[in-house]
């Protein structure tokens, strides 16, 4: 029985030690642009765009309190000069772990502006783009979900949780600033040919994030982020998007690659269809690197939407008591067409 709280009290620990290391992660990361690179506002083929994210993970082993992360982002273009545009955007993250209901939410504003290098008859479009995004944060904590070394009575070898568990802590931080910037390049050589690079840093700042009023505030970790992808088309209707991106934050460090295969019926209201599969690549204690699962991807382009759903299929230690079922993740895009005037040729994501 000791055996039994004492492995689960280590777990939840050990889950909440990562959570304050990590940001949440969306594995879709083309279909967060604003959540990965600031500098990504504005990038779409609209006048403005609305995004919704959705992922819960670990549902075979915290089946009543898995991890929950949705957000939801809006950003549009505004043209500045002859080929130049000005974007603005706004976002916000929800995301909601384990048994003691770790709560983070983030809300930011960004700013980008997009400056053409090149572009017209002669020459592919090709833009350089700097991006600032500033908000506010806070982290909560239900106390009463967990337990205490001093909550653990001996005599029944149980936890009773009416035991005074000696923490003076809130249940929520306060409320901090957040800041990231970001730059992006990318060409569009062709309908279906595409390049684009970036990187950005998340949390120059580094906010302090206490549950205690005296003391005992931490620094949050800048989280750095390298990014690229593109298209290739291998004829009118078939191409492929490799991307991949890699995320620093403290001593962890993720590393998202893979690919979708599009297909497209090449009509005036396009319907397309893309399928992928995408590898992970963790840093296992500051040791080894390690694949902690495989993820397989499908997204429907209907006109304006696209529909994207994506299942984690576990193939680390946890894959035996997982049986191998991960995270599931939907996002939910929506572009709105613009004048000629507002269109900008920009690279698939």
């Amino acid at each position: 029985m000791i055996k039994h709280y004492l492995l689960l009290f280590f777990f939840a620990m050990g889950l909440v030690g990562n959570l304050q290391a990590q940001d949440p992660q969306f594995i879709q990361f083309y279909n967060a642009p604003m959540l990965l690179n600031p500098a990504m506002t504005g990038v779409h083929p609209g006048k403005w765009r609305v995004i919704a994210n959705y992922r819960t993970q670990w549902n075979s082993i915290l089946d009543t309190k898995p991890f929950r992360s949705l957000a939801t982002s809006f950003d549009m273009r505004l043209p500045m000069g002859r080929n130049d545009y000005l974007a603005v955007g706004a976002s916000v993250l929800r995301d909601q772990a384990g048994q003691s209901e770790y709560l983070r939410q983030n809300a930011n504003l960004s700013l980008s502006y997009l400056k053409q290098l090149g572009g017209g008859y002669r020459s592919f479009d090709q833009y350089l783009i700097g991006g600032l995004q500033a908000g506010f944060g806070q982290h909560s904590l239900e106390y009463q979900n967990l337990w205490f070394s001093t909550q653990f009575d001996l005599n029944t070898e149980q936890v009773n949780q009416g035991l005074p568990n000696g923490e003076a802590l809130n249940s929520s931080s306060g409320v901090f600033a957040d800041i990231s910037a970001g730059l992006m390049w990318y060409a569009v050589f062709a309908d279906n040919q595409s390049l684009y690079v970036g990187g950005a840093l998340h949390h120059v700042n580094q906010p302090k994030v206490s549950f205690n009023d005296s003391d005992g505030a931490e620094s949050m970790d800048s989280k750095w982020v390298l990014h690229a992808g593109g298209e290739i088309p291998f004829s009118h209707q078939f191409s492929i998007l490799p991307a991949a991106t890699v995320i620093g934050q403290g001593k962890n460090m993720l590393a998202i690659y893979g690919l979708n295969f599009r297909y497209t019926n090449r009509d005036w209201k396009e319907v397309a269809l893309r399928a992928g599969i995408w590898g992970h690549l963790v840093n296992d204690h500051e040791k080894s690197l390690a694949t902690p699962a495989v993820t397989f991807t499908t997204i429907l382009e209907i006109e304006r939407w696209n529909i994207g759903v994506s299942y984690d299929v576990n193939a680390n230690q946890l894959a035996a008591p997982t049986n191998g079922r991960g995270a599931v993740e939907l996002s939910l895009i929506y572009y709105h067409p613009g004048t000629r005037r507002e269109k900008v040729n920009c690279p698939k994501l």
